[in-house]
């Protein structure tokens, strides 16, 4: 499970482009804090804090202990909005969360015993489908990855999310299909199949082109 983080806020007194600009300058970033059946908090934030904890890779994931005005408040980041320049936050948006709650949340997958496939070590590749897991999970158990075993997978072996344990109260939020998070292919049919969806791609465009003239 992610661990905590705890970040500390202060109460945004004044709203507008006016007042956030301002924060800005002072190296503070506008935030606000909504959902659980209570009015949105405006809060601001420190700009150092806040992007070194974007830095971890798995912000967006973990939950973060808000400390506001002397209370502490259990969020889920939904949003950080950056500058298309500097990737300065310029905004975040948190969500609050009762004890109980149930979030989607992307989880990302990890591969392991590799080593232990008979396909991968004739030379075949495993062609992740999937990076991420869209899971439903319980708010106080949002795991920081998901380990899948491809132990004993030979070529043309294909990995669903019906072959994957998931992790005690979380469960996939994409139920109407078993759908496919990695397959282990031979490189052949690898490049063939990336060199036949290049080709569509490349037909699709002449075809745009011809249309417009």
């Amino acid at each position: 499970m992610s661990d905590a983080l705890n970040l500390p806020a202060e109460l945004r007194e004044r709203a507008g482009k006016g007042a956030s600009r301002a924060l800005r300058r002072e190296g503070r970033v506008p935030a606000v804090i909504y959902g659980g059946n209570e009015e949105p908090t405006p809060i601001h934030i420190e700009e150092k804090l806040l992007s070194r904890q974007l830095g971890t890779g798995h912000f967006m994931n973990s939950i973060v202990m808000l400390e506001v005005d002397g209370k502490t408040v259990r969020t889920l980041p939904k949003d950080v909005a950056l500058h298309p320049v500097s990737d300065r936050p310029l905004h975040a948006d948190f969500l609050r969360l009762a004890k109980d709650a149930k979030i989607e949340v992307a989880i990302p997958v990890v591969f392991i015993n590799e080593e232990a496939s008979p396909g991968l070590k004739k030379g075949a590749v495993l062609n992740m489908v999937r990076h991420e897991l869209q899971l439903l999970c319980e708010a106080s158990k949002i795991p920081s990855e998901i380990e899948i075993d491809v132990t004993g997978l030979e070529v043309g072996d294909s990995i669903h999310i019906s072959h994957v344990k998931l992790p005690e109260g979380a469960e996939s939020a994409i139920t109407d299909r078993d759908f496919t998070i990695a397959t282990v292919v031979a490189p052949s049919a690898l490049k063939r199949a990336t060199n036949e969806a290049a080709s569509e791609d490349g037909e699709e465009e002449s075809e745009e082109k011809e249309g417009e003239e």
